[in-house]
């Protein structure tokens, strides 16, 4: 790249564009995440002992949502302190190996070998190769540019399903359910090993070009702390509203990620319609990472955020509505996919930019991991409240709305309400620290 920096008087290239794109293709990998319910779907085909339960099925994918937040923490870390390289490439080995793992196990009898490969291993490599994409990316832009750069990173985690889900579907019905997951270990070790050579994080010092500086406080005064380490981001009321917040719009938009194609079946349309629907979220999935990025750079993170919660909650009381009509038309079965899909998208380039804006960009990689961790709990704990309700496991006035996703999705809207009223009192640390000598 020939753009320049100034840095001490000395010029430097800025890697920023190579570095996005870079992490840009890697999501795009690690983005089979989103397209589990393709995959519960086939597995519901194949007569194994437990396809026909719902909280089985949807297990695997829970616990690789879990086990990714969790590896976000230490990653990051890793990431900040050694390089994002090597954990991204870590990365995508442990993708490939959890999948191959799952593609050769004896799946007959019980759901571990998809728990292991898919939920432990592939969830552990998702998680090094996520934190490892969007650092570094966001290092080599000013402020200004945050929230556009972290749109653009982890857009291509939300429109992997394009490609993914379709393929995904033509793999298992040409061959077999096995053959797809080896397939996509084998892809996906290749794809993301070969591109986290090119990530890179600036130097020390690297200032981007028009990023403004405050002049140096005297020593001994006081000025605004930049930068937290995690443990003084701990000690903040700002990192637990953001973690709540997060874990409630990331959670609502995984429960219905994790069993779109069902739902919208469950609405009596095609299967060739359901399908769609699992795309037009992907799409919007994609679309409002960079949309909602791009907005926030100049409405605001806050105005952002209410924004989409409360459009998130809307669209989901809609979706709701919809499954359970006797006839719902394909295409607002398919809108309203698209929309869950942008409003839980935003989240992801939401919450990352929040936290460099609040805690600053020396720490992030590590920062971010801290607070990725609700992106995984909200999951888990929606995704399987979701899936127990329509199993029948946890009911509501009685037996009114078993057999469907009903009491699920009016609870995740009334905590996405509740996530946009606390936009109105969020705000940024305010905390002072004595200039050095």
């Amino acid at each position: 790249m020939s753009e320049k920096a100034a840095n001490g008087g000395v010029s430097q290239v800025n890697h920023g564009w190579r570095v996005t794109m870079a992490g840009l293709g890697i999501n795009l990998a690690l983005g089979v995440l989103y397209s589990w319910s393709i995959i519960s779907g086939e597995i519901a085909k194949a007569g194994w002992s437990w396809s026909d339960s719902a909280s089985a099925r949807a297990l695997p994918y829970s616990i690789a949502c879990f086990v990714f937040c969790l590896i976000m923490v230490p990653a990051g870390r890793m990431q900040d302190k050694l390089s994002p390289k090597i954990v991204a490439t870590t990365g995508g080995i442990l993708v490939g190996i959890g999948m191959i793992l799952a593609s050769l196990w004896d799946a007959t009898a019980s759901n571990f070998g998809y728990v292991l490969g898919f939920g432990v291993i592939a969830g552990a490599g998702i998680g090094c190769g996520y934190a490892s994409a969007t650092p570094p990316s966001v290092k080599w832009f000013p402020k200004a540019k945050t929230g556009m750069i972290a749109g653009i990173v982890v857009s291509g985690f939300g429109l992997a399903s394009l490609y993914a889900a379709p393929l995904s579907r033509w793999l298992a019905t040409q061959y077999s359910l096995a053959t797809m997951m080896m397939a996509l270990g084998i892809g996906f070790l290749v794809v993301v090993v070969a591109l986290a050579q090119l990530l890179k994080a600036p130097p020390a010092g690297y200032v981007p070009e028009g990023e403004v500086q405050a002049a140096p406080g005297a020593a001994g005064t006081m000025a605004k702390k930049e930068d937290f380490t995690p443990s003084e981001m701990l000690k903040t009321w700002q990192f637990y509203a953001v973690w709540f917040m997060y874990a409630c719009g990331a959670g609502a938009g995984l429960m219905v990620i994790s069993g779109c194609k069902g739902i919208v079946k469950g609405a009596g349309v095609a299967e060739a319609m359901a399908v769609a629907a699992v795309m037009g979220l992907a799409i919007g999935n994609g679309g409002g990472r960079v949309l909602a990025g791009m907005i926030s750079d100049k409405l605001g993170r806050n105005r952002t955020m209410l924004l989409f919660f409360l459009l998130q909650a809307g669209t989901i009381v809609g979706l709701s509505m919809a499954s359970t009509m006797e006839a719902a038309p394909a295409i607002l079965l398919v809108g309203l996919a698209t929309l869950v899909g942008a409003n839980y998208g935003s989240n992801l380039a939401l919450f990352p930019s929040v936290t460099k804006d609040y805690y600053g960009p020396k720490n992030f990689g590590m920062n971010y991991g801290l607070v990725f961790t609700a992106w995984g709990i909200g999951g888990l704990t929606l995704s399987m409240f979701a899936a127990k309700v329509k199993d029948g496991s946890i009911t509501f006035l009685g037996e009114q709305w078993a057999g469907s996703y009903t009491f699920a999705f009016y609870t995740s809207a009334a905590l996405l309400v509740l996530a946009a009223i606390m936009t109105f009192v969020i705000k940024a640390p305010h905390h002072q620290e004595q200039v050095a000598g």
